[in-house]
This record gives C-alpha cells, sequence and structure tokens, in this order.
C-alpha cells in the first residue's frame, strides 16, 4: 500500500513539474471551443504550434477573448438563467489556467453572474500578466504562455 502511495505522489509531482494538468486543460478548452471536423488532427497541430511557440519566440496559440468568455458562460448556462453554479465557475477557472483544483474559492451561496465571472476572469488574467509585466493583449498570451510553456 505504501509502495502505491509513493508511486501516486512520485505521479503528481511530475505531472505538477511539467504542468500536464494545465497543458490538457488548455488543450481541452480549445478543442471545445474551436470544434474541428478532424480533432486528432487539430490537436496534434495544436501541440505543434506549442512546441514552435516555444522553441522559437513566435506567437503562442491563445484564443480567449471578452467574446469568448461570455460564450464560455453562456455554454454552461443552457437554461438561461444568468448564472451559473458555484461548482461550474470553479471548473471553467480551473480550465481556463486561472486557478488551481485545490484553490480554496469562497462560495457565498448565490449563483455567478456573467458580470462577475468575466470580472473574475480578467482580474485573474490581469494578476498573471503583472508577474509578465504586460498590459495589453500581447501580455495575454504572454500570461499563456507563462501556464503552459514553462
Amino acid at each position: 500500500m505504501e509502495a502505491c502511495s509513493s508511486r501516486e505522489l512520485e505521479a503528481r509531482n511530475y505531472l505538477e513539474k511539467h504542468r500536464i494538468m494545465e497543458l490538457l486543460n488548455y488543450l481541452t478548452s480549445s478543442l471545445v471551443f474551436h470544434q474541428p471536423e478532424k480533432p486528432r488532427e487539430y490537436l496534434v497541430a495544436l501541440l505543434e504550434r506549442l512546441r514552435i511557440a516555444k522553441v522559437t519566440g513566435l506567437a503562442f496559440p491563445f484564443f480567449m477573448d471578452h467574446s469568448n468568455v461570455v460564450a464560455m458562460f453562456e455554454m454552461m448556462d443552457s437554461s438561461n438563467k444568468g448564472t451559473i453554479s458555484f461548482v461550474q465557475y470553479k471548473e471553467a477557472l480551473n480550465t481556463l489556467g486561472l486557478c488551481t483544483a485545490d484553490e480554496v474559492l469562497k462560495d457565498d451561496g448565490c449563483g455567478i453572474t456573467l458580470d462577475k465571472f468575466r470580472l473574475e476572469v480578467n482580474k485573474r488574467t490581469k494578476e498573471i500578466c503583472g508577474r509578465t509585466k504586460g498590459k495589453d493583449s500581447e501580455s495575454y498570451q504572454t500570461a499563456a504562455e507563462m501556464l503552459l510553456l514553462h
């Protein structure tokens, strides 16, 4: 039993060190957002663009902007109530690479509105951009690079 725990810890450390979960979240989000006809070919091409971006410093394939945040919220709010659940909210932030699965967020018991969701996404993205010393759209790209391409 102890060997299993040790192996699990080793695997978890490996995934964290190489930011594999963030990469998988990015790939999944991009796949769902673009919904290509040939998903496997799309993922291979996206991974190749990520590799080229890392090696050459060329533009990183970033896809989230204001309209995409709104579209993401609307997909989660399938009943058009104008709110999403706290669980959906946290999962969306996690998928976007803006929080970790073990981060503790305060649930005030109220549904999450589009405005609250948009403000939190923007705030967390700007925090990441602040760490990259940027304020424009290029810094958002840099923020995504920082999350995925260590």
